[in-house]
């Protein structure tokens, strides 16, 4: 079997390392995959594994981390977590974009200057189509928080999840994030996937393991093949996607998926554009 070095660096391992942060959230999307909600557990990594992960990922040869929930900016003292991350490899973190207030907005000053962008969901150019499957007043929040963050030289990306969307609300909606200060080439389409909350409201496609990405993922509960894997149904894990238990040390997993990847039958690996 090749390194984990030798795979990444051949396309044959995706580089990025994925951790879940936490699973509490200030919403409760009618699509989220892991049922995040504000009382629900916790269940956060903490400051020093995840920058254990991150040195642990550099030196395996993995190129990149992202960082996801839940939201992740409920969890105390995160722009410091970033920041030393972000000392290893560079940094993508997904969040809703609804809590940067100006006192907050202020505590981003860890990671300024330093290689970490934030993953914006916005769904729809419209208040109440894109609340519908958010929440009150996330629109709102969203779109005045895009241009304050741009403002700081915080790299924006904008994530859209939909189950479809016409082509004229999409200009609008690129539209919106162009005046945002989010160009073209930062804007990601997705779609909804039918796991978690999403299944109870019978939204998205399905997506098999054959589906997805080969993104190692570390979570609370164990190592999983991709960020869609550690998902919730009825308050319990999802384990269909499971690696591993053991997440320490990370060459555990790592080699792990690698021998899942490298004994997957020839063909197309991805059917579903899911980023």
């Amino acid at each position: 079997m090749s390194t984990v070095a030798e795979a990444v660096a051949e396309g044959r391992l995706p580089g990025r390392v994925w951790m879940y942060a936490d699973y509490h959230c200030n919403l409760a999307c009618t699509y989220c995959l892991t049922e995040s909600a504000p009382q629900v557990a916790r269940r956060e990594l903490g400051h020093q594994r995840m920058v254990e992960i991150a040195a642990e990922a550099a030196q395996l040869g993995f190129t990149d981390l992202g960082v996801t929930g839940g939201e992740p900016f409920l969890v105390m003292g995160l722009p410091k977590t970033l920041a030393d991350m972000a000392e290893h490899l560079p940094v993508l973190v997904l969040t809703n974009g609804t809590l940067f207030t100006p006192k907050r907005l202020d505590r981003l000053e860890p990671i300024l200057g330093r290689p970490v962008a934030m993953q914006i969901s916005l769904d729809r150019p419209d208040p109440d189509a894109n609340d519908e499957m958010r929440g009150p007043e996330n629109f709102g929040k969203v779109v005045e928080a895009i241009p304050r963050l741009v403002e700081r030289g915080v790299k924006v990306r904008i994530a859209t999840t939909v189950e479809s969307i016409e082509d004229a609300e999409l200009d609008r909606l690129c539209s919106l994030h162009r005046d945002l200060g989010v160009p073209d080439e930062d804007h990601i389409i997705r779609p909804i996937v039918r796991r978690g909350r999403a299944a109870d409201h019978d939204l998205g496609v399905m997506a098999r393991q054959q589906d997805l990405p080969a993104e190692l993922t570390i979570t609370t509960d164990g190592a999983f093949w991709s960020p869609f894997g550690p998902t919730v149904s009825a308050g319990v894990v999802d384990t269909d996607l499971l690696i591993t238990r053991t997440t320490r040390p990370l060459g555990v997993p790592a080699r792990a998926l690698l021998r899942l990847v490298e004994n997957r039958p020839a063909g197309e690996d991805v059917a579903l554009n899911i980023r």
